[in-house]
């Protein structure tokens, strides 16, 4: 599957150059010309990477990606940052903005290119291939579940559920942040749609006793403890 990509620019003519660029190497490119555009393309889509314009109408791109960074859901999306600005105070400010990498306009399209898939390439093989705790393990390659080394069946949602319990313990989330979370931002569902999957992934979870660390805290949500707090 090709590498996913989030371009946002402003100035059509350059967006449509540095597009042609990644298509040539096999990327599927998302376009947007403002920040705004990108908060509602990242509703429905996950980029594997995204190429943001510093100077853009609006929220800046140094700007856009500080919020990012605050977005526990979009915050691990690697960011490459493009501006004209060439002074080296310039390039620290981006960088610190949380950018993972930073290009100086005029764009050097092999160069663009190479780092583009650098990028890619250090975010694919950084990732984690499972994930465990207290003895239940989220196999992420294959999207599999094994409890204490048996393997169980377990639905998508309820698989996405447990990764994000995994990641993020030890805090109580509400059944919105969760709908938020889980089953996407822009996806309107009744918050009940929690219960009932919770419900589900204890029933998945009870045969081996780990039930009891996915705790339902009254009048706020659900939190996953590993017996730490």
């Amino acid at each position: 599957m090709s590498a996913k990509i989030l371009l946002i620019e402003d100035e059509l003519p350059i967006r449509e150059m540095l597009k042609y660029a990644l298509e040539t190497k096999g990327y599927d490119v998302i376009e947007a010309e403002s920040a705004k555009q990108a908060r509602q393309i990242l509703l429905t889509e996950r980029p594997d990477i995204m190429i943001i314009d510093w100077m853009m109408p609006g929220e800046s791109g140094i700007q856009f990606i500080k919020t990012l960074k605050s977005n526990e859901v979009l915050r691990d999306i690697p960011t490459m940052m493009l501006t004209a600005r060439v002074q080296e105070l310039d390039k620290v400010k981006g960088l610190d903005s949380g950018a993972d990498d930073y290009m100086t306009k005029p764009v050097a399209i092999r160069e663009f290119q190479a780092r583009v898939k650098a990028l890619i390439r250090r975010s694919t093989s950084t990732a984690k291939q499972s994930i465990e705790i207290m003895g239940i393990k989220l196999h992420l390659d294959s999207h599999q579940l094994s409890i204490d080394d048996d393997f169980v069946t377990v639905g998508g949602t309820e698989f996405n559920l447990i990764k994000f319990f995994l990641t993020h313990k030890n805090k109580v989330y509400t059944r919105a942040q969760l709908l938020d979370f889980v089953w996407g931002q822009g996806v309107y569902l009744d918050e009940r749609t929690v219960d009932v999957h919770m419900l589900r992934l204890r029933k998945i979870l009870k045969p081996f006793n780990k039930d009891s660390y996915f705790v339902t805290v009254r009048s706020m949500g659900y939190m996953f403890t590993d017996g730490t707090v």
